[in-house]
């Protein structure tokens, strides 16, 4: 069965230590940050440092995937594209998706992709977890997927993203992955900009999760 908004409520959590932009501080007690050891852990205060270093930008105005335009902007290739950035996102991300045994974690391409790639090969001296990336378009050749990796027809899933702005990308693999009549438990992203994206998740009833906000930068 997929979740809608009407048989589940939506809880976006932020373990960054920002304040709360005003339009997500009337939300109510359960979109609040959730006090976390992870805010405060050596890794959580190091991966910031890199993304602050190597993925955000504010020389000049950019344009956002939404088509807006903004003076900063999230580059998080170089970040977890980085053998300490990724190794510490995997970490971080790892404990936030293992608790959920028989489940597949993924997200669209490529962003989503060193993500994935990365906590797949994390789990594996744990509790191992299947990966996969969903493709901007069906390939025309080959075996002409839109889902590539391991995946199960009604499986439990888990959506990465690296930053969420509106949170269409990552609805994009919400929507393929509700193709194959399975159910997205939640999604993960590394940096939300709360720009859109809790109130995205909200309406189709999914669990919001963020390691680090736009507060946490500027």
């Amino acid at each position: 069965m997929i979740d809608t908004p009407a048989t589940t409520l939506s809880a976006a959590r932020h373990f960054g230590a920002g304040k709360l932009s005003a339009s997500a501080s009337n939300r109510g007690d359960r979109s609040m940050p959730t006090k976390s050891a992870i805010s405060s852990s050596a890794e959580w205060l190091r991966l910031r440092e890199i993304i602050k270093e190597k993925s955000f930008r504010k020389d000049r105005v950019y344009t956002l995937s939404s088509g807006e335009q903004s003076g900063y902007y999230f580059d998080m290739k170089p970040t977890t594209f980085n053998s300490e950035g990724l190794s510490l996102t995997c970490e971080i991300m790892y404990d936030l998706v293992s608790g959920r045994r028989g489940v597949y974690v993924g997200g669209l391409a490529v962003g989503a992709v060193p993500i994935v790639s990365g906590l797949v090969l994390y789990s594996a001296t744990r509790v191992p977890i299947m990966g996969f990336c969903v493709r901007e378009e069906i390939k025309n050749h080959g075996t002409q997927q839109l889902i590539e990796g391991f995946i199960e027809d009604g499986a439990n899933i888990i959506i990465i993203d690296d930053v969420t702005t509106k949170g269409s990308s990552a609805m994009r693999a919400v929507e393929a992955v509700r193709q194959r009549k399975c159910k997205v438990i939640k999604v993960i992203t590394i940096v939300d900009r709360l720009e859109g994206a809790f109130e995205m998740f909200n309406r189709e009833g999914l669990e919001f999760v963020s390691i680090f906000t736009t507060k946490d930068f500027v």
